[in-house]
């Protein structure tokens, strides 16, 4: 059977599901896992296409949907009833859905910007009608078309050294098939914003405040998200690895203020 790779790491408390963004790898919370685990079991997930997972040619994997039932597989892998779960753009829209769907499995959902994830009715449309030919053309270009996506790791020359490498290391293992069906599938359909107006999981927004394409979505979602809190850090998209201090600390009152809930 086919499925998201993912790793345990040592920490103390609930689980904590995290998952990365478009073109990224678990190499992204290398600054936040260690603080994270103080009070927490991070679970780092990666995409299909990206990683060490694998890049199924069925289409139907990579549907938002599909990505909830490997989260909850995962889950039931590690027998808690309850966790934590934490998404980061593209990642942030496919958790989302998650918490929405499995209210009663979240204890807390984290989330950074994500346009995917608040996209409207007429962005989706416009994204998939762009998404065969965006898709065909990676899966044609192959590695050296991956690297000309403008959110490619090689890009974020912003970041800190550390996390830079090791996301730039990881890049390598992109795969074309799997980042075509991922744009074919994942992002054109990624939306919550049907399921976010009845949201019933506490919710946190970690909100880089210097993306400035991301303000009307933050709108949206603070006027018809129920339950949802929001944190401004002084960040880019990259909140977490811009300013992971912020970040860290910011998730770890959430995560002590759910667990009292």
């Amino acid at each position: 059977m086919t499925k998201i790779h993912y790793e345990v790491h040592p920490g103390q408390g609930p689980y904590l599901l995290m998952v990365h963004g478009f073109l990224s790898s678990n190499a992204q919370w290398i600054e936040n896992i260690e603080a994270l685990s103080e009070f927490c079991r991070p679970v780092t997930a990666e995409l299909f296409g990206h990683g060490r997972s694998p890049s199924p040619e069925d289409i139907e994997y990579y549907h938002p949907n599909h990505y909830v039932l490997e989260f909850e597989n995962i889950r039931q892998d590690l027998n808690t009833t309850s966790w934590f779960v934490c998404g980061y753009s593209l990642g942030a829209a496919l958790t989302a859905r998650y918490s929405c769907l499995h209210f009663d499995r979240v204890i807390g959902h984290i989330m950074t910007n994500s346009n995917s994830a608040f996209a409207s009715e007429s962005q989706s449309r416009e994204w998939k009608k762009t998404a065969k030919k965006s898709g065909d053309n990676i899966q044609t270009g192959g590695l050296a078309a991956i690297e000309k996506i403008p959110v490619h790791p090689r890009h974020a020359k912003k970041l800190p050294s550390r996390v830079y490498d090791a996301l730039e290391q990881d890049s390598v293992l992109l795969n074309p098939m799997g980042i075509a069906n991922t744009l074919r599938a994942t992002t054109p359909s990624a939306s919550i914003r049907t399921l976010a107006i009845e949201n019933q999981s506490p919710a946190l927004l970690c909100w880089g405040t210097h993306e400035k394409r991301f303000l009307e979505s933050k709108i949206w979602a603070e006027t018809n998200m129920p339950k949802l809190e929001i944190t401004e850090i002084e960040a880019g998209h990259a909140v977490n690895m811009q300013k992971p201090q912020e970040f860290n600390q910011t998730v770890q009152s959430f995560l002590k203020k759910c667990a009292t809930l």
